[in-house]
């Protein structure tokens, strides 16, 4: 690589990297706040219908994950969650798109949100609990689960819109969409 293509990806990466700092810290941020609001507001056991059966405001701790499963393994559930956050911040520094960038730093948000609550709720080992307060009435999450689900939809949609992840990913779209792809 020259020294000029060097210099030009190194900014790409700068850029790539301040995104995915930006976004993961926001998100994180405004999920640890509506946590905080969420403790503050319904810890006497109140409930809260936004959208009757659809929507309301209702205080719980979870120990495990989806639909409290795993409830006995939360230190598991935790260095899942690390790892999970490990494997998606080394993904984001590898692929080139600025929109596979924002869809992992909005999973890193998602399980880092959820990891911080393990933490900080902890009695021992990492076993400490989920915040969680958005009632679906067949579900109670977060704002980082939210984060999970809207981060899995945007890497579907980047698969199927064959979004480039790396460089080799797009010289390889290139060639295909250029009908080269036998040269």
């Amino acid at each position: 690589m020259s020294s000029a293509a060097s210099t030009i990806h190194q900014g790409r990466l700068r850029t790539r990297v301040a995104v995915f700092v930006c976004v993961a810290v926001a998100l994180i941020a405004l999920d640890q706040i509506t946590k905080f609001i969420a403790v503050e507001q319904l810890s006497d056991g109140s409930s809260h219908t936004v959208i009757p059966r659809a929507l309301s405001f209702r205080l719980l701790y979870n120990p495990g994950a989806t639909l409290g499963m795993g409830s006995g393994s939360t230190w598991v559930i935790s260095v899942a969650a690390i790892v999970a956050c490990v494997v998606l911040a080394v993904f984001a520094l590898r692929t080139v798109s600025v929109k596979w960038t924002v869809a992992l730093s909005i999973a890193f948000a998602g399980a880092a949100g959820n990891l911080i609550d393990r933490i900080i709720h902890a009695d021992g080992f990492l076993n400490g609990k989920v915040t969680d307060f958005l009632d679906y009435g067949w579900s109670v999450g977060n704002v980082a689960d939210a984060y999970l689900t809207v981060a899995a939809v945007a890497i579907v949609i980047l698969v199927i819109m064959s979004e480039p992840f790396s460089a080799d990913s797009a010289k390889t779209a290139k060639k295909v969409g250029n009908g080269s792809e036998n040269e």
